[in-house]
């Protein structure tokens, strides 16, 4: 992206129109800033994707003007990709303490941990980088350590929320720092980036104080043990859980890698306190009695190899759900996720269980600020601008009915797609051109080799299965030798099919016949015309299309 002199450019190439995969750049002249790099996990459409992460094709185009990037929390939305990133820019990484121990897990996965400039922050830091000063906030969200970011550069300030909430009554002690906040606005703010997963939900978010509370007096009523299921990185609720347990006299068991590891690193940075031997492993949970043993555990949002859905359907080995056993989903399900966790609450509920779930028992409040922050936080800042990120359209144009609210002019939102670009020059922002952008598949080892082809490919096979042709030629007269072998995998059961089968072989036999075969160079014509007889004879039959795989050998 050419850019004038003095020509500043905002854009995303990951979060606009979507929750997750979170990446926002800055660019003053010759220099890039990136803010946060995450991910987000596929729905049912996308078979076999692991991952979605952003493409950087643009930032590996202009690697030498990427300086930077920086990293407002800990959240997998907001920091997923960056391996994947590194791999391909090297460039320096500056979170706050407990962020970068969680970028380091990732780091240390993909061996890139010493290749790697880390660089720890927190809210008083200031960074020089080109012509931009960059300058931090402290937000409250549901996990420590958040930033919020401003960028003075001689346009004018950008300020980046981060994600938040202003919870008045934190857990960790963490306050927003509202003054700070307010003296930024007084100071003047050009253009604000502000999340909007929230935009939708009136009022103001509830302190995380108050699930502490019903957690605690569940831990109490309890008669047997306890298991409950979070998001590993929200160690606020992972520190009332542990307080609840050391409360009732109960041992506390870790269940499920994410979790063992976050805790790990919250307890050794000094985020969470554990007091000495509480915690057990899964193996000495059978040793102690029911009411002696708490359980924190993954798999809230109702994945199928995590902890609570493996102890679920009974497949935890070692550990089992007990009739009178209390079991806690302390998170509310990501939209996409209801239909798995409603499978795993019914599991659990046959094992007896006694199942404290929904939005109704007070054991989950969001870490996003409801319309009531996300009004304060407008109202403090004060922008000239404004482009609600972090959310699909519907909370994006919801964000921007609340700036006007507030009194922002209509014209000076920007709602835009990723890879849209606000260019702002001599302080005036237009929104007039877009760069490539787009989402990136991870597939086991695989990044970016599996696209729309192959996928669809996928959903073929997913559907109505496949059809294999096997077909045995002469190699000297070019004549067939023998019937096609058909070979069916997701379409038909053969020994239920014969008639079927039979008049596919009649018709394999009139296709070839007539076809004059004279050369090699014409198996494809004759692929081509088999796949579309038995295509349509498939269909007319059955009404579905499975994938047909003509293959010729040569004797």
């Amino acid at each position: 992206m050419r850019t004038n002199d003095g020509l500043m450019s905002i854009f995303a190439l990951g979060g606009l129109n979507e929750v997750g995969k979170n990446m926002y750049c800055i660019q003053y002249e010759e220099d890039i800033i990136v803010i946060d790099c995450g991910n987000k996990f596929p729905d049912e459409s996308l078979l076999g994707i692991d991952l979605i992460i952003p493409d950087v094709s643009f930032l590996e185009d202009n690697r030498d003007k990427v300086k930077a990037l920086i990293v407002t929390h800990g959240h997998e939305d907001h920091i997923g990709g960056i391996p994947y990133l590194l791999k391909k820019i090297d460039v320096p990484v500056f979170a706050t303490r407990f962020t970068l121990g969680l970028i380091e897990l990732k780091l240390e996965e993909h061996k890139l941990i010493r290749e790697t400039k880390l660089v720890e922050i927190d809210s008083n830091a200031e960074l020089k980088i080109g012509q931009m000063i960059v300058q931090f906030f402290r937000v409250n969200h549901s996990i420590p350590d958040c930033l919020g970011v401003v960028f003075r550069t001689p346009q004018g300030n950008i300020v980046h929320t981060g994600d938040f909430k202003f919870d008045l009554t934190p857990v960790n002690q963490q306050y927003s720092d509202i003054h700070k906040m307010a003296q930024i606005g007084t100071e003047g703010v050009l253009l604000l980036l502000s999340e909007s997963t929230n935009a939708e939900r009136p009022g103001s978010t509830p302190s995380e104080k108050m699930v502490g509370e019903q957690v605690m007096e569940a831990f109490i009523e309890a008669k047997q043990k306890v298991i409950l299921s979070t998001f590993a990185s929200n160690i606020n609720r992972v520190q009332q859980v542990v307080d609840a347990a050391m409360r009732t006299n109960r041992k506390l068991a870790l269940l499920g890698r994410s979790m063992v590891n976050v805790v790990d690193v919250a307890i050794q940075r000094g985020y969470l306190t554990v007091p000495e031997g509480m915690l057990i492993e899964a193996n000495e949970i059978n040793e102690l009695s029911p009411e002696r043993v708490a359980i924190l555990c993954t798999g809230s949002q109702g994945e199928p190899l995590a902890a609570l859905s493996r102890l679920s359907t009974g497949n935890f080995r070692g550990v089992e759900v007990l009739a009178g056993d209390t079991v806690i989903l302390a998170a509310g399900p990501i939209p996409g996720n209801e239909k798995s966790v409603s499978k795993i609450v019914d599991n659990l509920f046959t094992l007896g269980a006694h199942v404290i779930y929904g939005s109704g028992k007070g054991m989950h409040v969001s870490g996003h600020g409801y319309q009531e922050d996300l009004k304060w936080m407008l109202t403090l800042m004060k922008p000239k601008y404004f482009i609600p990120i972090h959310g699909e359209y519907r909370m994006l144009h919801q964000h921007r009915i609340l700036a006007e609210s507030v009194g922002l002019e209509q014209e000076n939102t920007f709602i835009l797609k990723n890879g849209d670009v606000v260019d702002i020059e001599h302080s005036l922002a237009r929104h007039a051109r877009r760069i490539h952008a787009g989402d990136t598949y991870v597939d086991g080892v695989g990044v970016g080799d599996i696209g729309e082809i192959v996928l669809r490919d996928r959903k073929q096979l997913s559907e109505d299965g496949m059809l294999v042709m096997v077909l045995t030629m002469s190699k000297v007269d070019k004549k067939w030798l023998s019937r096609p072998d058909i070979i069916t995998r997701g379409f038909i059961y053969v020994k239920d099919s014969e008639e079927l089968m039979k008049e596919m072989h009649r018709l394999i036999d009139k296709t070839l016949k007539d076809i004059n075969l004279s050369g090699r160079g014409q198996w494809s014509s004759v692929k081509q015309s088999l796949k579309k007889t038995i295509g349509e004879f498939l269909y007319t039959k059955t009404k579905r299309r499975p994938m047909i795989l003509p293959i010729i050998i040569e004797i």
